[in-house]
């Protein structure tokens, strides 16, 4: 039993630690520019390995980047971004109860079909806001497990607490993929639009700020109806967004 008690103190003190340690890391995002992200440094190891290596990105201040392409990110990603603290829970409750819908839908499509291996699996609708995605990105791995969504919840918290939804919205901008190997806004704006990311006009946002769920797919799928289609609506709603 005492044995116990240590290892369980053990693990006590080494969450702690690591919660500490994340918290000193983005407490320094509030004056240092992350070099880095823990998803950008994992596809960097995938595409050295791949021997199909292919980088872009170049950080760009928060004054540099298009009003329009913040508009459409938060009009597409999360819109009540200025408004939360870091978490939607009703945006997380609304994706829960739409996932289970749709994983009883599967599991009746499995059970009616000749071979059950064949049917897809149902497609999971996130909830996360800028914040959680951003603190996923930064600090943590791509499984997925309640215990890795638990820590992003902390993460995003830990993120509003240190930094300021300009800040927080800018790194978002200068860290998040847009292809294979294209990262931030200004490698975005150039690769598809040969323009700096401060010239972005409302329609080319729009269409970036649309790829963000699967970058890779749109990259190799510019005409995709969908892609147009999405980024009209996403070009709708932009006037009445907030930015910080």
């Amino acid at each position: 039993m005492a044995l116990l008690r240590r290892w369980l103190l053990w693990l006590l003190a080494a969450f702690v630690a690591l919660q500490l340690f994340f918290v000193g890391r983005i407490a320094l995002m509030a004056v240092i520019d992350p070099q880095s992200t823990a998803f950008q440094r994992s596809e960097a190891w995938r595409l050295a390995g791949s021997g199909q290596w292919r980088w872009s990105q170049q950080w760009r201040n928060y004054e540099q980047i298009s009003p329009q392409l913040k508009r459409a990110v938060i009009a597409s990603e999360d819109g009540g971004f200025t408004a939360h603290e870091g978490v939607d829970w009703d945006a997380l409750e609304s994706a829960w109860l739409k996932n289970e819908k749709l994983a009883q839908q599967a599991e009746r499509r499995a059970a009616q079909a000749a071979d059950p291996a064949k049917v897809k699996p149902a497609k999971v609708i996130g909830g996360s806001t800028i914040t959680q995605q951003l603190a996923k990105n930064l600090l943590l791995s791509g499984e997925r497990s309640l215990l890795r969504k638990g820590q992003e919840l902390v993460l995003a918290l830990a993120l509003e607490a240190c930094l300021d939804k300009r800040r927080i919205l800018e790194i978002y901008l200068n860290s998040v993929e847009w292809g294979e190997g294209v990262f931030g806004a200004e490698a975005a704006a150039r690769r598809y639009f040969g323009k700096p990311a401060s010239q972005l006009n409302g329609w080319e946002a729009a269409r970036l700020a649309v790829m963000l769920p699967a970058p890779k797919r749109y990259e190799k799928r510019p005409n995709s109806a969908y892609l147009t289609g999405r980024a009209a609506t996403i070009s709708a709603r932009m006037g009445s967004v907030a930015v910080p």
